[in-house]
């Protein structure tokens, strides 16, 4: 039989310039939103361009941000500083928005929710995780950790959720969501638990913590710390006080990164070895405070709060590429993916 390679190889050039098209059109479906702590909006980034494509006016401190696997919604929590309450938003990311919203604890932080956006958990200023019904709407629980709930973790499976609340508890409280929401344990830590981040097969949970620079690491399993990992700090800020605010895990399970604010430097450490050692360091253009990853680990976005912007980091290269103007104190943030296919939210 004979080969037409013309045509052998118009099939391979259209299979090539079709695949393309269709990374291409995911990526363009791949958003950056990023909360404004002391402001009242949130910007949403377009994935590969940088541009700034929406500025939403949510309301008074907006801290907290998370969304389900589908993006359906996109919760904020606004801290509202000036009074007494604050409120849990859902934002529509396909209209921009704000379709409802709930009044909550004081001072509500940095939320988490359930891949498929059913149940909310909300850290608020009175002790307690406010748990709500993403669909009804509604708060169903409340649970006391004690000191002040600031962060919270979702299991890839939705069956956990981690508590990371800051000062005397010094523990993460462990959640069984599908038992009615029941606290199923606790792991102790060495200090005040500030951001944390959880491996995909909820295997490892990772931990900054007052007073380290670094990040300890819990075996999820046995509820106890396994590893405490110090940051390699450069010379020249030797004896320069700093803390470490901003934790998190390459979508690719490759990589952790931590952010230490006063040095300016987000540190990258292989997380595929148990030593976790110390791949590298990138210095910033001022106190960075948070940070997420693109969903195909190709970039991160560190959120420069002392600055204004967004720093966008190569991955791969390890090199700043770009910035993105936003808004007062830029804090929390996520990348949304809208589905392929679907025409593009309204700019």
């Amino acid at each position: 039989m004979r080969i037409n390679r013309s045509r052998i190889l118009a099939s391979l050039f259209v299979f090539v310039v079709s695949t393309q098209f269709a990374a291409e059109l995911v990526a363009g479906n791949q958003y950056l939103w990023q909360t404004n702590a002391y402001g009242d909006d949130v910007h949403v980034i377009e994935v590969g361009s940088n541009k700034v494509i929406k500025r939403i006016v949510v309301g008074p401190e907006p801290h907290g941000i998370a969304a389900p696997d589908d993006a359906s919604v996109v919760y904020v929590a606004i801290e509202a500083f000036k009074k007494p309450q604050g409120e849990l938003i859902w934002v529509n990311p396909r209209t921009y928005e704000v379709e409802h919203r709930l009044t909550i604890g004081p001072k509500p932080n940095q939320l988490a929710c359930t891949p498929d956006g059913k149940w909310v958990y909300v850290p608020c200023n009175d002790g307690h995780y406010w748990v709500i019904d993403g669909e009804s709407r509604k708060v169903v629980e409340k649970i006391k950790t004690g000191g002040r709930p600031h962060n919270t973790q979702a299991s890839r499976d939705g069956r956990w959720m981690y508590l990371s609340p800051m000062g005397n508890p010094r523990r993460v409280t462990i959640v069984d969501v599908k038992a009615g929401h029941k606290v199923a344990g606790h792991i102790p830590f060495s200090a005040s638990v500030r951001p944390p981040a959880l491996s995909a097969d909820n295997k490892r949970y990772f931990q900054n913590v007052d007073g380290l620079l670094g990040f300890e690491v819990a075996d999820i399993a046995q509820r106890k710390v396994i590893a405490r990992i110090e940051h390699k700090i450069p010379e020249k800020y030797a004896g320069r006080s700093s803390r470490c605010h901003g934790l998190a895990i390459r979508p690719d399970q490759k990589e952790i990164w931590s952010c230490n604010v006063e040095h300016q430097t987000v540190h990258i450490h292989d997380i595929t070895d148990p030593a976790y050692p110390e791949l590298a360091s990138l210095e910033m253009i001022g106190r960075i405070y948070w940070l997420c990853f693109s969903p195909d680990s190709k970039y991160a976005y560190l959120a420069v709060r002392s600055k204004k912007k967004v720093c966008v980091v190569d991955t791969a290269s390890r090199k700043i590429i770009g910035y993105v103007e936003v808004g007062n104190t830029p804090k929390r943030n996520l990348v949304i993916t809208l589905g392929a296919g679907e025409n593009k939210a309204a700019k």
